[in-house]
């Protein structure tokens, strides 16, 4: 079972940027998708940013063009670079690997 740590999160003025990463416990090499999450006051989990084993990558249409997904293998992490950032990008960011379940999350708030 795959544990992933999150961390990057933070307090950030509109138009800022940061990097969260998420560290897993084991090797990522294999993973077939590995995804970025959020949820912000009053809604609902949505995908933000996912990346498959090949490299290919999707993205929420609400960050497309400011946040990109990426990851090293050698260090077991994926990253999610978060620029232009917005005050509705606040919430807690969550990475998930597969089988893996829902841990404590990074919190990110954008002040407007």
């Amino acid at each position: 079972q795959v544990q992933a740590v999150e961390s990057g999160g933070g307090l950030v003025q509109a138009g800022g940027s940061l990097r969260l990463s998420c560290a897993a416990s084991q090797s990522i090499f294999s993973m077939n998708v590995m995804g970025w999450y959020r949820q912000g006051p009053g809604k609902q989990r949505e995908l933000v940013a996912g990346i498959t084993s090949g490299g290919s990558t999707q993205y929420a249409d609400s960050v497309k063009g400011r946040f990109t997904i990426s990851r090293d293998n050698a260090k077991n992490t994926v990253y999610l670079q978060m620029n232009s950032l917005k005050a509705e990008d606040t919430a807690v960011y969550y990475c998930l690997f597969p089988g893996g379940r829902w841990g404590q999350g990074t919190q990110v708030t954008v002040s407007s």
